[in-house]
């Protein structure tokens, strides 16, 4: 598959362009030195695992909308390790799998007014259930 545009940095890190024989531009994004999640027990981090329940028509929306409080504002908070967005092959649910550094700094991010603002919105369209984790065994 040919390269259509050279390497550039993109919104979201690195990104390459490229042209799929159907004729449509694919983005392939690589975030270089942007935090990854790794399950392992001998990590120190919490881990937020949060199932939102949603209509299944608005289970895009609510997707973008998590999609953006990622990156305009939870992940240039302290703490802040990576979050991962999941969604159901049903449409009802949506889960966001997020890594903190610690308890305190999860906690800090409640307390952030622009946080609060996408809490807020996403719980205007769906009913969340949040809870905090640590990982007792990997295989």
């Amino acid at each position: 598959m040919p390269i259509v545009a050279a390497p550039s940095d993109g919104p979201f890190g690195r990104q390459l362009t490229f042209r799929d024989p159907a004729g449509y531009a694919v983005v392939a994004h690589d975030r270089g030195d942007a935090p990854r999640s790794a399950i392992r027990t001998d990590r120190p981090v919490v881990t937020l695992v949060n199932v939102f329940d949603v209509a299944p028509e608005r289970q895009g929306e609510l997707l973008a909308l998590l999609e953006r409080a990622t990156e305009e504002t939870m992940r240039h908070l302290p703490g802040f390790v990576s979050a991962n967005l999941h969604r159901s092959l049903d449409g009802k649910r949506v889960v966001n799998y997020a890594q903190w550094r610690s308890r305190e700094d999860f906690e800090a991010m409640l307390a952030d007014p622009g946080a609060q603002v996408h809490m807020r919105e996403a719980s205007a369209m769906a009913d969340a259930a949040p809870s905090l984790y640590e990982v007792s065994s990997v295989h």
